[in-house]
């Protein structure tokens, strides 16, 4: 038999009406029964679970950290699937960090979980290249669609009794903390790959912003127009093109195809231009 656990219900969408995750959605769909524990470390929580006697427990996104208690519950294993390829990014926003820092590729790790986060062994990898439009939404959809395969491939493999549990490197071990609201915002006298890098990773939520007149203005869809050379004063407004805005970094120059000024819609940037006049100004 199997049992759902997913977040409780919340305020979502732009009427921030209380409503069910898609997980607990399909779960009811397919009337599966479903838990929605405010505490992980709740008595009964752990109870309602142990009386199931899982044989093996798996986490997808969950979110927070799983007591020793219920790790401790299935008598094969606990298995999570991971959107890097450990030991690279261990910790809670990885494809984020990896378009952050200009990462050609990464993957999907199917993990065991221990208490320490995301330092289990590893049952399976696949690595994904990263492309240069990718963005944090694009890249999660398509390590989703992989980490779904690739627990298919690990269930399987353990019906076949082949379960493998190989220790993960201690060289290369990196992390990728949350994002903070402090990080959202631009810093122009950067190269511009590294800005553009921030507006990816950070596309389309979060999103990373700038200053123009005193508003917060959210920048998508960047890409390198020019990796180096000093164009001009960092966050000035170049030129317009028909990709966006060409923007000047500290070296280089980024153009930025999408904006969203606070109070307002995502628009193109040609739609949003028919309003704004931006050529030449300064984006802090």
């Amino acid at each position: 038999m199997a049992v759902v656990v997913t977040q409780p219900d919340k305020p979502r969408g732009r009427g921030q009406v209380v409503s069910p995750s898609p997980v607990k959605e399909l779960a009811l769909a397919w009337k599966l029964p479903v838990l929605q524990p405010s505490r992980l470390k709740d008595p009964e929580l752990i109870g309602r679970l142990a009386s199931y006697a899982p044989e093996l427990m798996v986490a997808v996104a969950y979110g927070r950290i799983l007591p020793p208690e219920i790790l401790a519950l299935p008598s094969v294993g606990f298995l999570n699937v991971h959107a890097s390829l450990l030991p690279r990014y261990r910790g809670s926003a990885p494809l984020n960090w990896a378009l952050i820092n200009g990462d050609q590729e990464t993957g999907v790790t199917i993990q065991w979980v221990q208490y320490e986060v995301d330092s289990g062994p590893i049952f399976l990898q696949e690595r994904v290249p990263i492309n240069e439009e990718d963005n944090a939404g694009t890249l999660y959809r398509k390590l989703a669609e992989r980490g779904a395969a690739l627990l298919v491939q690990a269930l399987d493999r353990l019906r076949r009794g082949e379960a493998v549990r190989a220790s993960q490197p201690h060289e290369g071990i990196t992390y990728a903390p949350p994002i903070t609201p402090e990080m959202r915002r631009l810093h122009w006298e950067l190269p511009a790959p590294e800005v553009s890098g921030w507006i990816r990773g950070l596309d389309p939520a979060p999103g990373a912003y700038a200053l123009w007149q005193g508003r917060r203005l959210k920048l998508f869809e960047a890409r390198v127009k020019k990796s180096a050379g000093r164009l001009g004063p960092h966050g000035t407004v170049l030129r317009i093109t028909p990709q966006g805005l060409e923007v000047a970094c500290g070296q280089g120059s980024i153009t930025v195809g999408e904006l969203q000024l606070a109070g307002h819609k995502r628009l193109p940037a040609p739609e949003f231009l028919r309003g704004h006049s931006l050529l030449k100004q300064v984006l802090e």
